[in-house]
């Protein structure tokens, strides 16, 4: 990673409340949140009944079809966010929304500053969890670190639903991102 590249990573690291800086700019990484990510990637489901999966996966399968035209692609990614929004107790809407947010669904998506796929998550992660071999570009990888990190947002901001969105994008303080997920919430997913 080039030093500029290194230096933005640093700095939106600390706006998101990820890490510290310390003496000779090395970062110190939420213990918490290594933690979270690191018994996620251990656990191996969400719906209670098939009825429930039916109705669910058949009307968020139309809500995305606008976005993704395949309908095994569509149903592959509603199953995945549905078993990783149960596993950590978020709302399957509000993590379609974060995604269409972050990355519009696209899987391979990478941001300017490395975030990648889904959920944008920064490839950082994996070296400190000791997984530096993961793929954050496969779905259910990059979801359950996602979900992970949204959730010890949210507990972090005592169900701040606000200033978790706005941690989990790095920009803590503004509204800018959470509105943006607010109006994915309300105008496709929550209709």
């Amino acid at each position: 990673m080039s030093s500029v590249l290194r230096r933005v990573v640093l700095l939106l690291c600390l706006l998101g409340g990820w890490c510290t800086v310390q003496a000779g700019n090395q970062q110190d990484v939420d213990e918490d949140l290594r933690q979270a990510l690191k018994e996620a990637v251990e656990e191996s489901s969400s719906f209670e009944d098939r009825f429930e999966a039916q109705v669910w996966l058949m009307d968020m399968s139309d809500r995305l079809a606008p976005i993704i035209s395949n309908e095994e692609k569509r149903l592959r990614i509603l199953r995945k966010v549905h078993a990783e929004a149960a596993r950590v107790d978020l709302d399957p809407e509000l993590v379609l929304a974060v995604i269409q947010v972050e990355s519009n669904f696209d899987r391979f998506a990478i941001s300017v500053v490395g975030a990648r796929g889904l959920m944008q998550i920064m490839p950082f992660w994996l070296e400190e969890i000791g997984r530096p071999d993961d793929n954050l570009f496969d779905i259910a990888t990059n979801l359950r670190f996602g979900c992970t990190i949204l959730r010890h947002y949210l507990d972090k901001e005592d169900g701040n639903l606000t200033r978790a969105l706005a941690r989990y994008n790095g920009s803590l303080g503004s509204m800018r991102y959470p509105s943006l997920v607010y109006t994915a919430l309300a105008e496709r997913w929550h209709k």
